[in-house]
């Protein structure tokens, strides 16, 4: 196995984010010497890691090597591929590349953060712009995607070029933007392709992803149906295509449009700024909206991944400016993310319990996958004809299964990978010669502190089992408090008998134990621990105050 860590005469491909998992996507390749990084992503707080919002890959690997990073390319502007650059890019002073648009969302996202002087950001031209960095040549190849500017990266090297697919599908009417043809595609593969690093989210779909040409004839019937009723429809705000399909619907069915959410707010403005949208039809405001005719209005809204803040989940909790009655309708116009369905489902039943009518994409054509199904992924194969497939960008079971696809399809060398996994490309057999430690980091509060530390770790255990404190005073009082504890109306006699315990494992101490801090500390701990774990069934943390010396 390979233990110096420092590209040679070689290609390297390095995933700290995004292989094993969706989010997150950090990934790394060197050559001579050199580190280049793709994506800085990061994924939003799950459930067990309580009280944080945002989690990172842990970047220490290359942390560690700053000065031989060249620069961060990044492929779109999604979150889980940009999120994390305002609490990084500063300290890694590297230089960050984007085209246009993706590079005006980073931009925004350096000033709310104070480091925009402190960071590097150079725009790429949007159509095939390409630039050099060190041994890396890296050129963007526009392909469609649930956003404007999704990129695949052709990264020319000494040793072969990789495509790097990002985020991506096949879309005949993709509505923004103009994605790289079959044919453009077919002489990338005639030039030759080393390894294809490809996006494994939809391997399972048997089908192709689908067009927003479609989404949007689908959306035109569906509001069309409920005339004389208000609209909401609610789609991720970064789907720029879906947004000037909701313009030209709004337009098209004679309804003024009114916007809920800061997020599709920035997302306007920045597409506005950067060529798109141009004909978006101008907004009203909520109390305009509120007074239109109900068949007159459609609002665009955020929260269909019922995220509690966000405009939807006010709507239905009504306690929003924008408010639906019976009858009325919501168009979710995106899909279920994975982990989102219990506060998609909390959502949905607030809104049901009102009578307001719902339609999803599995009962109307109202939205499409951003990423590819097999037979986009079997079409990406025949024309790019790559030597390599290196499976990224999905849980270990889609990049297993990317890999079996691969295999079926004539490709003989597929590499799986996941997070850590340092893998040589080139030259000689493809396949892991090492591994490196990865992990994740969490946004507590306003500090980044790593997802297994103590914080969280103990943060955990109170919300499981509760908090036990015993006070002792001097002249030998004692006091204790429980907190989270399920006794209810047999909490006073708790205390009481936990009171005794503590009492009578102190009683038992004797000579220089009987005056060690620690021993007593330890021995009241324990005495009124076991005592709630009698009583109760939970072990809670329980901490000891004792009288000053």
């Amino acid at each position: 196995m390979k233990k110096d860590f420092t590209p040679e005469d070689e290609l390297l491909f390095l995933a700290l984010g995004g292989s094993g998992e969706i989010g997150m996507n950090v990934n790394l390749y060197g050559c001579q010497g050199k580190w280049l990084m793709v994506d800085l992503g990061m994924s939003f707080g799950q459930a067990e890691y309580p009280g944080t919002e945002l989690m990172f890959a842990d970047p220490q690997f290359i942390e560690e090597r700053l000065d031989d990073l060249l620069g961060i390319v990044l492929t779109h502007a999604h979150e889980d591929h940009i999120g994390a650059i305002p609490y990084f890019a500063a300290d890694f002073g590297v230089p960050l590349y984007a085209t246009p648009f993706t590079a005006d969302l980073i931009m925004r996202k350096l000033e709310e953060a104070g480091i925009a002087d402190q960071v590097e950001l150079n725009v790429i031209d949007r159509d095939h712009g390409s630039f050099a960095l060190g041994p890396f040549e890296i050129t963007y190849i526009p392909l469609a995607h649930s956003i404007a500017e999704g990129n695949a990266l052709l990264i020319d090297t000494p040793h072969g070029r990789i495509f790097h697919t990002g985020d991506w599908k096949l879309d005949e009417e993709p509505i923004i933007g103009e994605p790289t043809t079959e044919e453009e595609l077919v002489q990338i593969g005639d030039e030759g392709v080393l390894a294809l690093v490809c996006d494994s989210t939809n391997v399972f779909n048997p089908s192709p992803s689908g067009s927003e040409g479609a989404v949007h004839r689908g959306l035109l019937e569906e509001v069309k149906k409920h005339g004389g009723k208000r609209v909401l429809v609610t789609t991720f705000a970064s789907n720029v295509a879906r947004l000037q399909t909701l313009g030209e619907i709004a337009e098209e069915t004679g309804r003024q449009l009114c916007v809920a959410g800061r997020s599709l707010d920035r997302i306007i403005e920045v597409s506005k700024a950067n060529g798109y949208l141009a004909n978006f039809p101008k907004t009203v405001d909520f109390d305009t909206a509120m007074g239109l005719p109900r068949g007159e209005v459609m609002f665009i809204a955020t929260g269909g991944q019922g995220e509690p803040r966000a405009a939807l989940s006010r709507i239905a909790e009504d306690s929003h400016p924008i408010s639906l009655d019976e009858g009325d309708v919501v168009l979710f116009s995106s899909r279920q993310i994975p982990g989102n369905e219990l506060a998609i489902g909390r959502v949905q039943n607030m809104l049901a319990h009102r009578g307001i009518q719902m339609v999803t994409d599995r009962q109307s054509m109202i939205h499409v996958s951003g990423h590819p199904g097999r037979p986009e992924l079997e079409a990406l194969y025949s024309w790019i004809r790559p030597d390599i497939l290196v499976p990224v960008h999905g849980e270990i079971r889609h990049m297993m299964e990317q890999v079996r696809l691969g295999e079926e399809s004539g490709i003989e060398r597929n590499v799986f990978q996941s997070n850590g996994d340092i893998v040589r490309l080139a030259p000689g057999s493809p396949g892991r010669i090492a591994e490196v430690a990865t992990g994740r980091l969490v946004l507590d509060g306003d500090i980044i502190v790593p997802s297994d530390g103590e914080a969280i770790t103990m943060r955990r255990r109170l919300s499981r089992d509760g908090f036990l404190l015993v006070v002792l005073g001097k002249g030998g009082s004692i006091q204790i408090e429980g907190v989270g504890l399920p006794l209810d109306e047999d909490y006073d006699a708790f205390i009481d008998e936990a009171i005794e315990d503590v009492k009578k494992a102190l009683s038992k101490l004797r000579g220089a134990a009987a005056r060690d801090r620690e021993t007593i500390y330890e021995a009241a701990r324990l005495a009124a621990r076991r005592a709630a774990q009698r009583w109760s069934g939970k072990k809670p943390q329980t901490r000891v105050i004792l009288p000053e010396e």
